[in-house]
């Protein structure tokens, strides 16, 4: 029989905070979205604690892991804890619902606290994320926005969810514009297991009476993949094509990806990628092209000769409604331009 102060993971919507009290590592790989790491060991910690239960015995490590969990659920106390009411309602979690998640509930409820545990924890979490990828994004009708490599899809889609519109922007989730030069600077992508986490917490917060808008993807977004029932219902979702001027694209370009014409080293080192595929004459021209500035000659023959063909290839292919999807004809993507095309879209688009 579970124990009252266990919760399944129906119930974690209802509480005041949750409080992933794994590893700053384990935190890093996954954690259920909104939750705050409040660790009762360190990385390092829980090593020695496994160590000394496979070396020496069980017994000797629960003495040490006591020791140190009481340490920092102390510290956590004093520091974070101390400010919170009386009438404070924590949702803990570990890796299994077990020792470190029972050893900080225990001590906040001691306190007065009420606090309970997340029954069967992280892992529970995981197979009910997983679960629910499989079925809930066949619940939504989306509206999928199309065009070539440069045409703004992904800012349309920021002035579409600033204007209110139901959004699931893969490649913000992602931390990837989708391409061999789409990392981001100075930021890594999340894990796979984050990813679909925020993908599900996104879509639990839609209204399913609603259109959700949502850009035409490949199966994957840098390292990241999308999730299967997901990417097969937008692929068969209606589409909207914006097609904008090469001349419009090139300009676009050049303002989206300022970090990179900033950095013509990484620049060069990206694109060498391609380098089997276009081989050495084409890479010697573009890198020509880089060491000389000559930022429009570069972006023009990346379109037409890489980015354009891949584009057709795989549009047509891929998304079963785009051949008969309305076009939005563009000659310019400049933030103003940008702010009517989502403006338009909404309005036509938005109804189911």
């Amino acid at each position: 029989m579970k124990s009252r102060t266990h919760v399944d993971m129906t119930q974690v919507p209802t509480f005041d905070e949750i409080i992933d009290v794994r590893t700053p590592a384990e935190f890093a790989l996954d954690h259920i979205p909104g939750s705050i790491n409040r660790p009762v060991l360190s990385d390092e910690e829980r090593v020695v604690v496994g160590t000394i239960h496979n070396q020496e015995s069980p017994f000797a490590a629960k003495k040490v892991g006591a020791a140190l969990i009481a340490k920092r659920i102390a510290g956590h106390i004093e520091e974070d804890f101390y400010t919170r009411p009386k009438n404070w309602r924590p949702l803990i979690y570990c890796w299994r619902g077990g020792k470190r998640s029972n050893s900080m509930g225990h001590i906040l409820r001691e306190i007065g606290w009420n606090a309970h545990i997340l029954d069967g924890g992280y892992k529970a979490y995981r197979t009910n994320v997983l679960a629910k990828l499989n079925d809930l994004p066949n619940v939504f009708d989306y509206r999928v926005i199309t065009g070539s490599t440069g045409s703004g899809k992904s800012r349309i889609l920021e002035v579409l969810h600033e204007l209110g519109a139901q959004v699931l922007d893969l490649e913000q989730i992602a931390n990837h514009k989708g391409s061999v030069l789409g990392n981001m600077p100075d930021s890594n992508q999340p894990s796979q297991k984050y990813f679909e986490s925020y993908v599900l917490d996104q879509l639990e917060s839609f209204d399913p009476s609603r259109v959700v808008f949502i850009e035409a993807e490949s199966k994957k977004i840098g390292n990241i993949q999308v999730p299967e029932t997901l990417l097969l219902k937008f692929r068969q979702s209606p589409c909207i094509r914006i097609e904008a001027t090469t001349e419009a694209r090139i300009e676009f370009l050049i303002r989206d990806y300022d970090y990179l014409i900033s950095n013509p080293n990484q620049l060069i080192q990206k694109l060498s990628f391609l380098r089997e595929l276009h081989g050495h004459e084409v890479l010697d021209r573009w890198t020509h092209w880089i060491n000389h500035h000559a930022w429009q000659d570069l972006i023009r023959d990346l379109l037409v000769r890489h980015y354009d063909k891949l584009y057709e290839k795989s549009q047509g292919k891929n998304f079963t409604q785009y051949l008969q999807a309305p076009k939005i004809q563009v000659d310019d993507l400049s933030p103003a331009s940008i702010q009517l095309i989502a403006q338009e879209i909404n309005r036509q688009f938005s109804s189911n």
